[in-house]
């Protein structure tokens, strides 16, 4: 028999680690090949992640509501085959480890240890990686930790549950140091927290409190806020021979493909034939590092029943025709709304276009989607008086048209760049052939 470890895969490219929200399986059952043994939840999306081999559940590493890197092993399945697991190879790089290198890790054992939380209290009470931590970090004594009410399964304390306990201790006297504590192994400092403004709360306003996704896009805004210098570009487009074309196609193409089309695709394929001339948009930052991504891998930002959003990703964009990318936006949309995506389908994004016009907007100003460089909003499109240029001179006429908003890294696009680019993509729509076929 061997051992297999399943580590827990790669979310997304700015996704480090994910929570886990429910075993499927227990120790002790069968696990079929490709069969879901965990649930696990980022900020981008909700996932199962299956079994590569075929055995027996025989560890499992962490608990619920416990977060996780990404990499680590969190399983171990016995297989009846010899796997060439992991397992194995790393039990012999163990064994090549020079004593002095043991000699650190124990030490940074027992001061992880002194500074800890045990995983059981002396009453028998279980406490998960992720509430221990907490109370690490928080300074929370055993002792606090015992008198906290829990509302997980076995009224085990949840990361809820710690958090409001938090809440109500601000105001409260500090606790009496533990004096078994030893001061002197401390290894970790924390900053002095920011001062936070109080909200004042009456009787008849209601406290509702954020989702875990909620909470997880908020930092991921903020980050985001905090890392790239945005700046924004305007530019009005006229697409009235494309709101022809689609109304004169648009019951042949679904007779004929199965598929209603709308606006979005075009919109993505000339947004992918502008980044093509303009490859510097297409780009990441890794500290003074820039990176020229290789392939054009479009995100398109879903809104989610509720309320939040998710940014499935149309690989190599570029390469798709109208009705391979029609079917690939209709695709990701309806599964994004339904949260059936797969992990991978919203990793590798290299560029991001949000719908901003679907609520009727006519334009925005959005935060770019990390680690990429720039991100492009669509407004509504429009019924408006406009000027249209003739030989024979000049004339008021009613055209549709509509706003598309750019925000880019001022680090590393400057206004040059990121105006030409958007310039490209309304050249790209105004020149649509509202006689050509599909």
């Amino acid at each position: 028999m061997a051992r297999f470890e399943v580590k827990l895969p790669k979310m997304g490219e700015s996704v480090a680690e994910a929570t886990i929200t429910a075993w499927l399986k227990n120790v002790g059952d069968s696990i079929e090949m490709d069969e879901a043994i965990v649930e696990i939840a980022t900020d981008k999306v909700d996932s199962e992640v299956p079994s590569e081999v075929e055995g027996t559940l025989v560890e499992i590493l962490f608990d619920v509501d416990a977060v996780v890197k990404v990499g680590e092993t969190i399983a171990v399945i016995e297989t009846l085959e010899d796997t060439n697991s992991e397992t194995t190879s790393s039990a012999t790089t163990t064994e090549e480890i020079i004593p002095e290198a043991k000699e650190i890790e124990n030490d940074i054992k027992d001061i992880v240890e002194d500074v800890s939380i045990a995983k059981v209290s002396s009453t028998g009470k279980f406490y998960s990686p992720l509430v221990r931590n907490i109370a690490t970090t928080e300074g929370v004594t055993m002792e606090e930790l015992e008198t906290i009410k829990g509302t997980g399964k076995d009224n085990r304390v949840t990361k809820e549950d710690i958090l409001a306990y938090l809440e109500t201790r601000k105001g409260a006297p500090k606790p009496i140091e533990n004096p078994n504590f030893k001061k002197e192994t401390a290894v970790k400092v924390t900053p002095p927290s920011k001062p936070v403004t109080p909200v004042s709360v009456n009787g008849a306003d209601e406290i509702i409190e954020m989702t875990r996704m909620g909470k997880l896009i908020s930092e991921h805004m903020i980050k985001s806020v905090q890392t790239s210098a945005h700046v924004q570009s305007f530019i009005e487009v006229d697409v009235t021979n494309i709101v022809k074309w689609r109304n004169r196609i648009k019951d042949e193409f679904f007779k004929r493909e199965g598929e209603k089309i709308t606006f979005t695709p075009i919109f993505m394929q000339a947004v992918a034939k502008a980044i093509k001339d303009f490859p510097m948009i297409n780009i990441a930052v890794d500290g003074d590092k820039i990176i020229k991504r290789g392939n054009i891998n479009l995100g398109m930002a879903a809104a989610l029943p509720d309320g939040n959003l998710i940014v499935p990703v149309i690989k190599n964009a570029d390469q798709l025709n109208l009705i391979g990318m029609t079917k690939a936006v209709n695709d990701l949309a309806y599964r994004a709304r339904n949260n059936s995506l797969k992990p991978d389908e919203i990793q590798g994004g290299t560029y991001t276009v949000t719908n901003v016009g679907s609520f009727g907007s006519v334009f925005g100003t959005p935060i770019i989607n990390q680690p990429q460089v720039a991100i492009l909003a669509l407004g509504a499109v429009r019924k408006v008086p406009a000027v249209i240029e003739t030989s024979e001179g000049d004339f008021i006429g009613i055209r549709h048209k509509m706003f598309i908003s750019h925000s880019y890294d001022h680090r590393v696009v400057n206004g040059a760049l990121g105006g030409m680019f958007i310039k490209a993509v309304k050249e790209y729509l105004e020149s649509w052939d509202v006689n050509s076929d599909f």
